[in-house]
């Protein structure tokens, strides 16, 4: 083993006798789904011992990349990797100025894959070690798209008929921009008059015509400002979504609390957070209905365990982000945090390339729209490697074109 790199590596107490210790953190990236990848891999004086965790930042990829490689990494050579709370803590303080998506996707990557070591050294899924089982499985939701809402209905009614009971509705609008819909006019241009007028009546419709046996949701992706997405709420009551996700920028989240009184739609958010503690006020304040956490943005699953006790004590459940940014192992974290959280509500399920599928064996599918835990010790979930060299990953700002939006006025316009 090589020598730790600095004092850090040195804890105020004994390593047990069977404790691994980290002797590199290597990275990898690829990009089987089309979006970059970053994989770290924590290797262990232990043969065949190692942790997996996903550091993807589909826009700062790079950046993350030179945290794990060149800073979290070296500190932690040497350490006890049963140390989770220990090193978590360490690593967060490190930077001093802490936080923000850069850092904590390097630390959430880290994190999780010492929490995957954890489960291969007690011989154990995941999902045991956070508390066993809450229930069976985690229910799933998939995305429908469309402009007419016939269309639309006829495709939710076909995701129901594929075993999902939970469905993303987003609606193309003409001669604008429309997120989560390949039915778009003007890409890059958005026009909030053009979504208040066609989108509330669009899922409406759908809603009449698919019945009560499905449930609906939609995402306004933080695009709309306070006051017309109380005007948003308020002419959606009859669509019954399951969730409005996004109805407000991290930014605007004082006024989620406002939007109660508009109207009985459940609001979800924070699939930007990159903080626990920016939950704390909406939690307190019962300011919404789910959390919309991304493990690897929140700095791993010491952080999202914690923040899931929280939003169970408040009566808010758990919405995980899992879209196809998301890579086969930070879904697998999802997955035990979704089975082992009494505060679970649904999870977002990302339909994986067959070149993804290959490069992580054991990734979870939706099987009839529900996602089931893999018994495997720690994540369940592997990395080939030299199947992954095949998939090079896009080159930097490709995934930053997809963001440049801009108002009719010319204005740039959150994404």
């Amino acid at each position: 083993m090589a020598p730790p790199d600095s004092d850090f590596a040195v804890a105020p107490w004994p390593v047990p006798e069977r404790g691994a210790r980290i002797t590199a953190v290597r990275t990898f990236l690829c990009g089987p789904q089309g979006c970059p990848y970053l994989i770290a891999r924590v290797e262990t004086d232990q043969p065949g011992l190692y942790g997996l965790g996903c550091a993807s930042d589909p826009q700062r990829t790079l950046a993350v990349r030179e945290v794990l490689d060149e800073y979290l990494g070296p500190l932690v050579r040497g350490r006890y990797a049963g140390d989770i709370e220990d090193i978590h803590r360490l690593l967060l303080n490190s930077g001093y100025w802490r936080g923000g998506s850069i850092a904590n996707n390097a630390l959430g990557a880290l994190d999780v894959a010492l929490w995957d070591i954890a489960g291969k050294l007690a011989g154990m899924p995941l999902y045991a070690l956070l508390g066993g089982r809450a229930r069976g499985h985690a229910e799933a939701y998939t995305h429908v798209d469309g402009v007419d809402p016939g269309a639309i209905a006829d495709r939710v009614t076909a995701a129901a008929e594929a075993g999902y009971r939970h469905v993303r509705v987003q609606v193309g609008l003409p001669g604008v921009d429309a997120y989560g819909t390949a039915a778009t006019g003007a890409a890059g241009v958005w026009d909030p008059l053009v979504y208040l007028h066609r989108v509330p009546a669009a899922l409406v419709e759908v809603r009449r015509r698919v019945g009560d046996g499905v449930e609906l949701l939609h995402d306004v992706h933080e695009r709309l400002t306070p006051a017309q997405t109380r005007h948003l709420v308020a002419a959606v009551s009859d669509a019954r979504l399951f969730f409005l996700e996004d109805a407000l920028a991290p930014e605007d989240s004082a006024y989620f609390g406002q939007l109660r009184a508009a109207g009985p739609v459940p609001l979800a958010v924070g699939e930007l957070f990159d903080d626990v503690t920016r939950y704390l006020p909406l939690l307190e304040q019962r300011a919404i209905d789910f959390a919309r956490i991304r493990i690897p943005t929140l700095g791993g699953l010491t952080p999202a365990r914690k923040l899931a006790a929280a939003c169970e004590l408040f009566g808010v459940r758990l919405a995980p982000h899992g879209p196809g940014d998301v890579s086969s192992v930070a879904q697998a974290a999802n997955l035990a945090l979704d089975v082992s959280s009494p505060a679970f509500g649904v999870q977002e399920a990302a339909r994986f390339t067959d070149a993804t599928l290959e490069v992580f064996p054991g990734a979870p599918v939706p099987e009839k729209g529900n996602l089931y835990p893999a018994d495997a010790p720690g994540l369940g979930v592997d990395f080939d490697e030299r199947a992954a060299r095949r998939f090079p990953a896009p080159p930097p700002l490709v995934h930053d074109r997809w963001a440049l939006l801009r108002g009719t006025d010319g204005a740039a316009q959150r994404p």
